[in-house]
């Protein structure tokens, strides 16, 4: 019997094809350099060997080739949309195709004619020669650093790296050199967290580490990393720490150094030290008022008093957007307690920050029950939480933070997988999480997926775990529903009762209806909504100043006469409308954010809604429901997230009449084709 494996399916394939080789040429790649030399026998016998000059003996080109495949292989892993790769493609691209312009001119500049006459036989490049162009120069002079705008930055805090084995630290390695070909260039802080009794013995573990973190970079090619001289300094008087706009006693003194290695991309590594501004003695700091005090200078946000001659520090500073924040932890992400995989995929902290806060404290504060190592896990996550809030609140909303495991990152398979088993599942490793939120500014696994879609695996340490262990966090959004369910329950109204209407003044009618036409493409005949809808809407979600929003309903079955006319139990909790504007449309988690409210929150125990059969979003919803019908005699297909509902045959034929009964309310008549 043969056994064929299929490869596995990406949407728009050909795109995210297309964007990897864009990349790969833009980074200096060419098939050309892996073309072998031709050996042709003349006329004596002898075999003669036709070198060509594209042609590379050398082992530092074999390995950057196999670097090369493997960066393309990470990309085309990646589950990428069309929306998500033009996003990416529109930010990052022009920027790489500049550097790569400007280094393809330097090479031009550098290799003459006498460079490429070779007879045959001989070497293109020695090994000498090779290694020449592979040197990291020096740190450009102060006088001489270019100023290469924008420039994108992710702020990496790596805690506890002394915990990590060399697999995992040369895969994080491998992760940040990946990072900075798509654009992205890293500034590591590393914290070793309270490892000695005395300031000596702290500096001696974190320079050691610094080095081995360094190392694995440097391993997957130039330009490489470097350990810089700390930036911070110490205020001599510490000012009272109200907000992250205050600096806590720590600012970037000295910015030289790190401003000089960003524009040699190189990869900054920053020890948790800083020197005091008095006597200029080396002291440890505290690694998340490191991250903030980078996170305000580099913004623009920092204005300790400045010397004359140091006037250039600002317009190079104000060049570097801070585009991600990545808190590599042992514990990884946020965790959740009504959460299927335990943990929060998807932290919008404009919502949920004080829910977080609040279950960690009490976590934190438990009685004797719990152990002293939980709660201390339970105080580190909290602070990695405070840490993405208040970096997120100095940055614009299109930046994120990614809190993860070092061997997420490091991408490492479980001891007991083989290749058999990546196979049958269709790809052949899990997902980078830093190179996936880069291309596509989404967690791995969608936060509104049913708990049934996430399967168990075994992770990297040899544990059972569902889902991903990593946390994206956003600034976000705040959610306003009406009505409040942790104030009342969503019920069906009762006989006699007032229930919500879209006119009542808590609701601003001309912004919603703004909101549907602007998502749906169509006009909506309002007088008609209104009338069909009253009396019997459950509550409205509305994500931020209206850029987003659901309409939910409660449907009564057609058909329904005497008594059962007046059963509450029998009414149809439905989605009416559910509208996300075009300019926020697969950014942001919007979406997500708004399906969360309404499974959870609001209709807990499952609703269901409709769809056209030629929806481009029904994919989205085939992910997100427990089950689907799709009509035969009509151009509709229901969805549902009831548990169990095609085990009771009532509920199940209300659904279907409702959703077969319903009448759209648009203006241009196109109803009727459906």
């Amino acid at each position: 019997m043969t056994m064929q494996f299929t490869a596995w399916k990406r949407p728009s394939s050909n795109l995210i094809k297309s964007l990897a080789k864009r990349i790969s040429r833009i980074n200096g790649s060419s098939p050309l350099s892996l073309r072998p030399a031709r050996s042709t026998p003349d006329s004596r016998g002898y075999s003669v060997t036709f070198t060509s000059p594209y042609t590379s003996l050398s082992e530092s080109q074999k390995h950057k080739k196999s670097l090369d495949r493997d960066f393309l292989v990470s990309v085309l892993e990646t589950s990428v949309t069309k929306r998500d790769a033009k996003a990416y493609m529109n930010k990052f691209v022009p920027l790489l195709e500049k550097k790569g312009a400007t280094g393809f001119k330097g090479q031009k500049a550098q290799t003459g004619p006498a460079d490429i006459k070779c007879s045959a036989g001989e070497a293109v490049a020695t090994d000498a020669s090779v290694a020449t162009k592979d040197v990291v120069h020096g740190l450009k002079p102060e006088g001489d650093i270019a100023i290469q705008a924008p420039l994108y930055v992710a702020l990496v805090k790596f805690r506890a790296p002394q915990g990590a084995n060399d697999t995992t630290i040369d895969g994080v390695g491998k992760t940040l050199s990946q990072l900075r070909k798509l654009g992205l260039i890293s500034i590591v802080v590393v914290d070793c967290g309270t490892v000695g009794e005395n300031d000596a013995v702290q500096r001696q573990t974190s320079t050691v580490q610094a080095n081995r973190i360094a190392m694995a970079i440097d391993n997957y090619g130039a330009p490489g990393a470097r350990i810089i001289d700390s930036p911070i300094t110490i205020k001599s008087s510490a000012e009272v720490y109200n907000s992250p706009f205050t600096s806590r006693g720590l600012f970037v003194g000295n910015p030289h150094d790190l401003m000089a290695a960003l524009q040699e991309e190189l990869i900054p590594i920053i020890p948790s030290f800083g020197y005091t501004a008095d006597a200029c003695t080396i002291k440890p700091i505290n690694a998340n008022d490191a991250i903030l005090a980078l996170t305000r200078q580099l913004s623009g946000l920092q204005f300790p008093d400045q010397p004359a001659e140091d006037s250039q520090v600002i317009p190079i500073s104000r060049s570097a957007e801070v585009y991600r924040l990545v808190v590599l932890d042992p514990l990884g992400g946020i965790p959740a307690k009504n959460r299927a995989t335990g943990r929060h995929l998807f932290l919008n902290l404009e919502q949920e920050f004080q829910e977080v806060r609040n279950d960690l404290t009490v976590l934190a504060s438990s009685d004797s029950n719990g152990s002293i190592s939980t709660r201390q896990s339970n105080l580190q996550h909290l602070e990695n939480a405070e840490l993405a809030k208040n970096v997120l609140s100095l940055l614009p909303p299109t930046s994120s933070a990614v809190i993860t495991t070092p061997q997420e990152v490091a991408n490492e398979r479980a001891p007991k997988d083989n290749g058999i088993d990546w196979a049958l599942v269709g790809t052949r490793r899990g997902q980078n999480p830093l190179i996936h939120s880069l291309l596509t500014d989404k967690p791995v696994q969608s936060s509104s997926l049913p708990s049934e879609r996430f399967r168990p695996f075994t992770s990297s340490t040899g544990m059972a775990q569902i889902g991903s262990l990593t946390t994206l966090a956003k600034r976000g959004m705040p959610l306003t529903i009406f009505p409040d369910p942790r104030v009342s329950p969503w019920r069906p109204p009762r006989l006699g009762q007032r229930g919500l209407n879209l006119t009542d003044p808590c609701i601003d009618l001309p912004r919603l209806v703004n909101l549907i036409e602007d998502s749906f493409g169509r006009t909506l005949n309002v007088d008609h909504y209104l009338k069909r809808i009253h009396g019997n809407l459950a509550g409205i979600i509305i994500a931020g100043e209206y850029e987003g929003g659901a309409l939910l309903t409660w449907e009564k079955p057609p058909g329904l006469d005497g008594s059962e006319a007046n059963n509450l139990d029998r009414l149809v909790p439905y989605l009416d409308k559910f509208a996300v504007l075009r300019k926020s449309q697969g950014a942001g988690g919007v979406a997500d954010i708004i399906f969360n409210a309404m499974v959870r929150d609001c209709f807990p125990d499952g609703v269901c809604w409709r769809s056209r059969k030629d929806n481009p979003v029904n994919k989205w919803y085939f992910e997100r429901s427990r089950g689907s019908l799709k009509f035969k005699d009509m151009n509709w297909t229901m969805f549902w997230t009831t548990p169990g509902l095609a085990l009771d045959g009532q509920k199940f034929r209300d659904y279907e009449s409702v959703c077969r009964g319903i009448e759209p309310s648009w203006s241009d008549k196109k109803h009727i084709i459906d």
